[in-house]
């Protein structure tokens, strides 16, 4: 289910109390094992406690990954963890009952402890932190326990409280780890050490805050040759240039280091009793630019939802936005002159909800997506835009769609259309006369969902909540694939699992990124009031360079504002950020780190509208560059466009010798 409407869903059906009549469901609590189903059972009582006959009743998981709830009211138990089941049901004067089941659902048994990338033999004086795996009877990786460590000879060998193993005397020793009464051991040697010394070195001596530096340490014996097998720990410590921040960045233990405030930085690489060091110079990135609203095209009587500029075939610029939670309305705008954005068309189609709107590479076609469609059929509408002046429906395409279409892309003739936030079909309109399915994606883990999906060189990158990123070969050739068989090839989660939108990034250090953002509404959300709303969520970058070892290397996080949608063109990323507005985002070089606090951010700007449909309320929908220009959509305001001063002469390279 898609996030925004259970959000709007657990808000409409507040405010009930104070009727005569309750809804009660048995049992009011669930503890269920994983793999187990119970059926609840809803009633809806008037004041005497006599239940009311011909109710209908709906049932709601808020995390359907990890439990699911069927129109009956059979709950399944998918993964550990404690959640809610939401029932509702009509009450009196169009008025809604509602109540929540809390649901916990078991942990299994652990069944196996694992000490992993162990060496067999250790230098004397050396430490290592070791790496445990703990499974459960199902197979689940669980981080979610305590691990006990123990030493069979703490004088050869001994733990601290974090797991890190030192070797303090030649010898045999064997080490365990322990959960729950499960344990795994390993048997390790400790030798003597024929460490001597460690000799440290890096690309570059100085820097900007956000640069990444790569530093390189060999561990030598007494006649100087590198020995091969030590273990190196890097470390720092920083003295800031401003008394108002503190030193602050981050170091891997492969030796990349980034700084987030400008200073001097010391680096330490340590193996057993021996380290060393190397001071490095940084200055502050220096990227920010002035940015200036230049034009508005007002909606003020709904909510507007995403949108699309593109340059038409009579070479005039144009867009379209879509409305959210209103009466199916697209809108079409002159943008040539940003400076003087106007409504030129309309097209109103049966359903509450535009969500996504796209125009095809060549300015022919429009494609919109629909939501709440009085008939329930929702599905796309297939528009002529040669004419933005003048727009036409060409076809309306529902099957398989009718659950409501959230989100879509069009690419080479192909709309890939979200169908009831499970999947999405591949509909070929070539012909848009006659659209027809093609082909289809869809997961199979449990409770599986998406929420967007976006086509570059042949390749989905498909945003699906707790199942992270999905990289899927539809006509790219890296796996095979095609838009009539997709094949997925690459994926990568994170623990948030809010995955609502991804980017890719292809960076001229040669590295691949894909952006995934997040979106949570942990303040809640009032579509229909008049109070400003604010989001939570921010962007993650996974390093893809490594189809089969993904990384996320970065992130951009601006407190008590949340991600949206997105776009980079060339080393800028232009970022709508709900209640934040519009962020431009330097993203060159190689990226790792907070790159908020580093300084990346060039510019930002906030839609404030003081005839808004909220006032004053902004909430940034999405953002697009175009010819030079920044477009942005406003959920209570409308379209928008604004310009960045252009970018300061490159300053000069900073060096230490």
């Amino acid at each position: 289910m898609n996030k925004l409407f259970v959000s709007f869903l657990a808000i409409v059906v507040l405010g009930t109390a104070g009727f005569s009549q309750e809804l009660k469901v048995s049992p009011s609590t669930l503890s269920l094992d994983i793999g187990k189903s119970q059926k609840l059972k809803a009633q809806v009582v008037d004041e005497n406690g006599k239940v009311i006959d011909g109710r209908t009743f709906a049932f709601y998981s808020t995390k359907g990954r990890a439990i699911s709830a069927d129109s009956t009211g059979l709950v399944t138990a998918h993964l550990a963890g404690e959640y809610d089941v939401i029932v509702i049901s009509p009450g009196e004067n169009g008025k809604w009952l509602r109540t929540t089941v809390g649901v916990i659902i078991n942990h299994p048994p652990i069944a196996k402890v694992e000490i992993i990338e162990a060496p067999t033999q250790m230098f004397q004086g050396t430490t290592l932190p070791l790496q445990v795996l703990v499974y459960d009877e199902l197979n689940f990786l669980r981080d979610d326990v305590d691990v006990d460590f123990h030493s069979s000879k703490t004088n050869v060998a001994s733990f601290d409280a974090f797991g890190n193993l030192t070797a303090e005397e030649v010898g045999k020793v064997t080490v365990s780890a322990e959960a729950e009464g499960i344990k795994g051991s390993i048997n390790i040697e400790i030798i003597e050490s024929p460490i001597s010394r460690i000799k440290l070195s890096s690309d570059a001596n100085a820097g900007r805050t956000g640069d990444v530096f790569h530093f390189s340490a060999s561990v030598l014996d007494k006649k100087g040759k590198v020995v091969n097998n030590a273990p190196i720990n890097y470390s720092f410590v920083g003295v800031s240039d401003n008394i108002e921040y503190s030193a602050s960045g981050l170091i891997k233990q492969d030796g990349r280091f980034v700084a987030d405030i400008a200073g001097t930085y010391t680096i330490m690489a340590k193996s057993g009793q021996y380290a060393t060091q190397k001071t490095i110079k940084i200055v502050p990135r220096n990227v920010s630019r002035k940015i200036e609203v230049i034009g508005h095209g007002s909606v003020n009587n709904k909510h507007t939802s995403d949108f699309w500029i593109w340059e038409g075939l009579d070479g005039r610029d144009y867009g379209v936005t879509g409305t959210w939670g209103a009466d199916g309305t697209a809108y079409f705008w002159d943008v040539t002159d940003p400076a003087n954005i106007f409504k030129i068309d309309s097209i109103k189609v049966d359903a509450r909800t535009v969500n996504d709107v796209k125009v095809s590479k060549d300015g022919t076609i429009c494609v919109i997506s629909r939501e709440g469609a009085s008939n329930r059929k929702n599905g796309i509408v297939i528009l002529d835009v040669k004419n933005p002046k003048d727009v036409k429906v060409i076809s309306t395409f529902t099957k398989n769609l009718t659950g409501g279409v959230h989100n879509l892309f069009i690419d080479k003739g192909i709309v890939y259309a979200l169908s009831a936030g499970r999947k999405y079909y591949m509909v070929d309109i070539n012909d848009p006369l006659k659209p027809h399915i093609v082909g289809e994606f869809e997961l199979e883990t449990i409770g599986h969902s998406i929420h967007d999906v976006w086509i570059e060189n042949g390749i989905a990158y498909s945003s699906n909540w707790a199942d992270g990123i999905q990289l899927v070969d539809v006509g790219n050739g890296i796996a095979g694939g095609t838009h009539k068989k997709p094949v997925r090839f690459a994926s990568y989660t994170y623990p948030s699992g809010a995955n609502h939108a991804s980017f890719p990034f292809h960076s001229p250090t040669g590295k691949f990124y894909v952006i995934g953002g997040d979106e949570k509404f942990p303040y809640g959300l009032d579509p229909e009031g008049d109070k400003p709303a604010r989001a939570a969520g921010f962007l993650h970058f996974i390093d893809f360079t490594d189809l089969d070892n993904p990384e996320e290397v970065a992130s951009f996080e601006i407190p008590m504002m949340g991600s949206h949608n997105y776009w980079v063109d060339g080393e800028i990323l232009y970022a709508a950020f709900y209640n934040g507005g519009v962020r431009v985002v330097d993203i060159s070089g190689e990226l790792m780190g907070d790159l908020y606090k580093q300084g990346r951010e060039i510019a930002w700007i906030v839609p404030e509208d003081p005839n808004g449909y909220v006032k004053n309320a902004p909430f940034t929908w999405g953002a697009q560059l175009h010819k030079g220009h920044v477009f942005y959509s406003d959920w209570n305001s409308g379209l928008w466009s604004a310009k960045v001063e252009p970018a300061k002469p490159e300053p000069t390279k900073v060096e230490i010798k």
